[in-house]
């Protein structure tokens, strides 16, 4: 439990010497209940351990929540992961069981990591979250989409596999994130850049 409530808050004698570069038109809101989320995910929030949401929360997720595309960068430990997911879970349509966000990440621990971050957050919205990452069964990726995720969390390899395999259908994806895109990016992905989802998705 302690290494959980590590992550969630940033001591305020660190916070003061960290400096942020923000846009000019980027709202700064100090608190979640002020941030317009729905009911059953605030009570997730606080839930899981939130108090008030940290620099780059009250930055980044009502823009993403808006539908704007964001680049988001910060230090670690600072609440990245845990700001779109909220923003994911604040724009799904659980009545849906349709993928409508789709997180790729660089390593199977994080796209791990970010799955059980999800459930956690959405545990009082009946959210339901996949991980899909390579050296697991394919079979169980394929009846867990089958059944229907609101998010998969992935690795790109084993993502496009099922994109291609048709058992990952891309036409209900609204939002992409590429968590650590840099070091992503950086391995010059093609299955990234060919863009297998709708040009419509924020991203």
């Amino acid at each position: 439990m302690a290494e959980r409530e590590d992550r969630r808050v940033v001591p305020d004698d660190i916070m003061k010497n960290i400096e942020f570069e923000t846009s000019e038109d980027v709202e700064v809101t100090p608190t979640f209940d002020n941030m317009g989320l729905r009911e059953e995910l605030l009570r997730g929030v606080y839930a899981y351990g939130f108090e008030k949401p940290s620099a780059i929360q009250q930055r980044a997720i009502k823009p993403i929540v808006k539908g704007r595309d964001v680049i988001a960068q910060a230090q670690s430990g600072t609440g990245k992961t845990a700001t779109f997911s909220m923003s994911i879970l604040q724009c799904l349509d659980t009545q849906l069981r349709e993928t409508q966000a789709l997180v790729l990440s660089p390593t199977r621990e994080l796209a791990v990591q970010i799955q059980k971050v999800i459930l956690a957050l959405g545990d009082y919205m009946n959210v339901q979250c996949h991980s899909c990452i390579g050296g697991t069964n394919v079979g169980e990726d394929i009846r867990k989409l089958d059944f229907g995720q609101h998010v998969v969390s992935g690795t790109p390899g084993r993502v496009f596999d099922m994109i291609r395999r048709r058992n990952l259908r891309t036409r209900s994806i609204k939002m992409l994130i590429l968590d650590e895109a840099d070091e992503m990016l950086n391995k010059d992905d093609q299955q990234i850049h060919d863009g297998s989802y709708p040009h419509s998705s924020q991203a």
